[in-house]
């Protein structure tokens, strides 16, 4: 046995891979490939298994719910740390949608699988309009604006008394099924996180990375930087506007209550306990948040102190968020080889 061991060594199960080379992977054998493909398809089986597995009617509306704020989250990771642009208009967008996807419904009575992609598109170019003249600030002074956007609107409906007032607009079609609105949330969400991590890999997600390191040397090279970065923001914003799309046929109600400020704080949350700059890592931080919110519901006002505590123990303990610490552990398990 003492022969055996001294014939054999410890390596990384990845090394033969990064070997090769770093960033595009050049695969050997199956067991290379199932190393890489493995989190992936967890991902997605997880995520299409949960709707079959949730007890009762109540816990698969959460699994719906946790989509429409991964959405929220993907959109303000891709924004914040893929163009430099902080984005408090979660909220924003969700009003936005929500509202246009309830009007195409109400008003020409078309079906919520045409009202959710038609709001989602319309929602992105108004709001990347109405964002255009902010896109030169940065920072602070662009989460400001965006933050002031859904505040503004829900004050103006409410003060003349339009789009249903505080009343909202009712009578909003459902999805056809409960298993259809379940796998349609999921389904977007598994796409736009795939089609985002293949996007900022690409020439174009080089350049809003270069945007957002170094603006000055973009422009520089005779490169629009605000056509990049409207670029960006139509992209988040559409995503945020079908997320808000979706949730009023959930309800099957728009309402103020779409422009509350919950929809711009939970995925920025989500996407600290995550991992910000992964896109992953929103998602994870909302399957976590979402249904520990409604877990607590019970304790009532004192569910505060105990979300809080679970926050501030995450941002303590785990810095870094979940999914960087998930990476670096995959990454470091290792095998015996034989010398």
């Amino acid at each position: 046995m003492s022969s055996e061991k001294q014939q054999q060594r410890r390596e990384r199960i990845d090394r033969g891979i990064k070997v090769r080379t770093g960033g595009i992977y050049a695969l050997m054998s199956w067991r290379e490939l199932a190393y890489l493909i493995s989190p992936r398809l967890l991902l997605i089986a997880g995520l299409l298994l949960l709707p079959l597995v949730m007890p009762g009617m109540y816990w698969k509306r959460v699994i719906s719910i946790v989509c429409i704020y991964a959405l929220l989250a993907l959109a303000f990771d891709f924004l914040a740390h893929f163009v430099g642009l902080v984005s408090l208009g979660g909220a924003f967008f969700v009003g936005v949608g929500g509202y246009l996807s309830a009007l195409l419904n109400t008003k020409m009575g078309l079906s919520p699988l045409v009202c959710v992609p038609g709001a989602a598109l319309m929602g992105g170019v108004i709001c990347t309009l109405m964002l255009m003249p902010c896109l030169p600030l940065r920072g602070v002074y662009f989460a400001i604006v965006t933050l002031m956007y859904p505040l503004f609107l829900a004050r103006v409906i409410e003060a003349l008394d339009i789009l249903g007032g505080t009343d909202g607009i009712m009578g909003i079609d459902s999805f056809p099924n409960p298993w259809l609105e379940q796998y349609f949330v999921i389904s977007v969400v598994l796409v736009f996180l795939f089609v985002l991590r293949r996007l900022v890999n690409t020439d174009l997600g080089l350049v809003l990375r270069a945007v957002k390191d170094n603006d000055q040397a973009v422009k520089a090279s005779a490169m629009n930087i605000t056509h990049y970065k409207a670029m960006a923001v139509f992209i988040a914003s559409s995503i945020g506007c079908l997320a808000g799309a979706c949730l009023v046929h959930i309800y099957m109600w728009a309402g103020i209550s779409t422009f509350a400020l919950d929809f711009s704080v939970l995925p920025i949350a989500a996407t600290v306990i995550g991992g910000s700059g992964t896109l992953v890592g929103p998602l994870i931080g909302c399957l976590i948040l979402v249904p520990v919110s409604e877990l607590l519901r019970d304790f009532g006002t004192l569910r505060i102190v105990f979300y809080s505590l679970i926050l501030l123990a995450f941002i303590v303990f785990r810095s870094e968020g979940l999914m960087i610490y998930g990476q670096r552990k995959y990454h470091q398990l290792e095998r015996w080889k034989a010398i």
